[in-house]
């Protein structure tokens, strides 16, 4: 099988790059190459390569900036997402894009299903929501949207390098512990992908991530002593539990995100790995 892949610095490009199956052959694409709002480049692209499937592993994750630059989230979250759509749906080739979490509003109190209402608190949220919608409305295009959340990685820019540069730097940290979800390595979400990509099957919407639940707390927390273990923070740091109301973001964030991933793990053959023993493979990464 021969895969496009849309973006090719992110973390899940890196990723998908890197754990590549023996199947498959795979070009990536750099913003240089592809600027997501030029429908022709991608026409090009498509047309040169003739990929089975075109997997879109960029996006506006700016959650806070979106807020006061909506036209630059929904450009990249759903105009380029319904471009890319649309030119998979005239080539017959297969779509794989991820969306997010945060088109729920956190209000279940229960995992989240892909069939649940959505109903996104902020622009980041909407923006996802609105490219979920253009693939949906495709009816000849073989599509997946694999819904993630809290994508972290050894490299880029996410929350464990963060926490990492914050317990070097500091002695004391606060950290929220009122919001809920699920830490996902980003090798663990390349794998979905690659296997939502080689499976047959119905298209729709797919929730995906690592075992397991966490509040922010809870993942510093581990993040500080898995770091602490392997050698990679010397000193000694506190830790502080706070609620959001005392970390104010210009986003409103969902307090419970968990996604269930049952039907995902069923149908692609997956195999759950609990978030922390992920995040002890990506920290030894880190080891010099």
């Amino acid at each position: 099988m021969k895969a496009l892949i849309v973006g090719a610095t992110g973390q899940l490009a890196r990723a998908l790059q890197r754990d590549l199956p023996q199947s498959v052959q795979a070009v990536a694409l750099s913003r240089a190459e592809y600027e997501l709002a030029d429908h022709s480049a991608l026409a090009r692209q498509l047309d040169a390569h003739a990929p089975s499937v075109l997997i879109n592993a960029t996006a506006y994750t700016a959650v806070d900036l979106a807020e006061t630059d909506r036209q630059g989230a929904f450009a990249a979250n759903a105009e380029a997402v319904g471009l890319m759509a649309e030119a998979c749906e005239q080539r017959a080739i297969k779509f794989v894009h991820v969306s997010t979490d945060f088109v729920f509003d956190g209000g279940a109190g229960r995992p989240y299903r892909p069939e649940d209402a959505t109903n996104p608190l902020g622009v980041y949220g909407l923006s996802k929501l609105e490219g979920e919608r253009r693939i949906a409305a495709r009816p000849r295009l073989d599509w997946r949207v694999i819904r993630t959340a809290w994508v972290y990685s050894a490299a880029g820019r996410n929350f464990v390098l963060t926490m990492l540069r914050l317990f070097r730097e500091r002695t004391v940290v606060k950290v929220v512990a009122d919001q809920v979800g699920t830490p996902t390595s980003a090798g663990s979400l390349a794998a979905c992908v690659w296997a939502a990509a080689l499976t047959d099957g119905e298209s729709g919407i797919l929730h995906f991530t690592d075992a397991g639940v966490a509040s922010w707390y809870d993942f510093a927390v581990a993040i500080y002593d898995e770091a602490r273990a392997l050698g990679l923070i010397q000193q000694d740091v506190v830790i502080m539990p706070v609620p959001t109301e005392q970390y104010p973001t210009p986003a409103r964030r969902p307090s419970y995100s968990v996604l269930d991933n049952r039907v995902t793990l069923e149908q692609l053959g997956l195999q759950p790995v609990h978030w922390r023993a992920n995040l002890r493979k990506v920290l030894k990464e880190l080891v010099p």
